[in-house]
């Protein structure tokens, strides 16, 4: 062998299995670091000297702070975790219901709409049925149908 040494001589492969199993340890620590941090804003029950002190506790000695933080308050993170993905859920599914135009009353409000315009005396009997027809086919609402009257 010549004078230059090679790297997998001089790190065997269990020395290489060793530093990758400390690397992602390390890894995981900053993703537990992180996700207490964003616990510690997140919680709407802590007053904000609460929120500071945890925050300062775990920046100062992080190790420390992080494992009394998942010991005393680790129970509930899941569920405000939890908590937050459903708020967050129902809003973008509100935001997309409310884009595609999916408030429309349903036939049966349409229907009970129709038949006060009729008891009112507004519309006839065969405006009625029509517009009950459209209604149910779905091509229409009450108030289209209820538009075509005489001006009564």
């Amino acid at each position: 062998m010549s004078t230059q040494t090679y790297l997998a001589y001089d790190y065997p492969l269990l020395s290489v299995f060793w530093s990758m199993l400390l690397f992602f340890l390390w890894i995981m620590w900053f993703v537990l670091l992180f996700r207490v941090v964003v616990d510690i804003f997140r919680d709407d029950d802590m007053s904000g000297w609460a929120k500071a002190g945890w925050l300062a506790f775990t920046i100062l000695l992080p190790f420390l702070g992080v494992f009394v933080y998942v010991i005393a308050r680790g129970k509930n993170m899941g569920r405000r975790e939890i908590s937050q993905a459903r708020a967050q859920q129902e809003a973008f599914d509100a935001r997309i219901r409310e884009a595609a135009g999916t408030n429309q009353p349903s036939s049966i409000d349409e229907l009970a709409k129709l038949s006060d315009i009729r008891a009112r005396g507004d519309i006839t009997d065969e405006e009625f049925r029509r517009a009950k027809e459209l209604v149910l086919a779905g091509h229409g609402p009450a108030e289209h149908a209820g538009s075509t009257t005489t001006g009564r």
